[in-house]
């Protein structure tokens, strides 16, 4: 399986499994799963795609307790998301889905993902919407300080354009890694708005969910 770089030394497969299903699948048992990994492994598939919203903020969780007790860990990496608050799981209690890109919330994400997946690190880090009120100042700051700390490798996005995604860095010390954009057959928008050719320019590998 050919790898994409992505920072020093960080780099992913080219195909990833994406787990925003991992938690509805109907069976969710640490075997099983444990053998959905082995598959992607055995065709060279190393990056495993999270979110902490994914499964109604279930799914790091399943896969957390698939890797306990085995070194699958240790082949794997492992992008995971976080800001978006919707009224599920731990954040029943929400009245509306909002975006959260204040330190205290990303830093809490963090430590839970890090909790629910067994893990002492996340590869890479992605703020998974942009957030029209974000302070890229705190923001960047937090992420910044999460890469200092060793909880995540690298800094991501997903689904920002161009201009988010610069106003974020401006903000950073740590180079943003990748753009996670919407990119299919029937979603082929960021080949003519400027969303590629963007990340072209500045040398980032783009990851494409559908």
């Amino acid at each position: 399986m050919e790898r994409v770089t992505l920072g020093k030394d960080l780099s992913m497969s080219r195909i990833v499994y994406g787990m925003w299903r991992l938690a509805e699948d109907t069976d969710t048992s640490p075997a099983h799963v444990q053998a959905k990994i082995e598959s992607c492994l055995a065709q060279g598939i190393t990056t495993m795609d999270q979110a902490d919203i994914y499964g109604g903020y279930m799914a790091e969780e399943v896969l957390g307790k698939a890797l306990r007790g085995t070194d699958l860990r240790d082949q794997i990496e492992i992008v995971t998301k976080c800001d978006i608050v919707a009224p599920a799981g731990r954040h029943a209690a929400a009245r509306v889905k909002y975006y959260d890109t204040s330190r205290a919330h990303i830093t809490t994400s963090v430590d839970a993902s890090l909790q629910l997946m067994g893990i002492d690190q996340i590869d890479v880090l992605l703020i998974h919407r942009p957030d029209p009120i974000m302070d890229h100042h705190e923001t960047g700051a937090a992420l910044d300080d999460l890469v200092a700390s060793g909880k995540i490798r690298a800094v991501g996005v997903s689904n920002f354009r161009s201009w988010d995604m610069d106003l974020l860095q401006s903000a950073m010390k740590a180079p943003i890694v990748t753009n996670q954009i919407e990119i299919s057959v029937l979603h082929h928008a960021p080949f003519t708005n400027g969303d590629i050719a963007c990340l072209q320019q500045r040398g980032i590998a783009p990851m494409a969910w559908s």
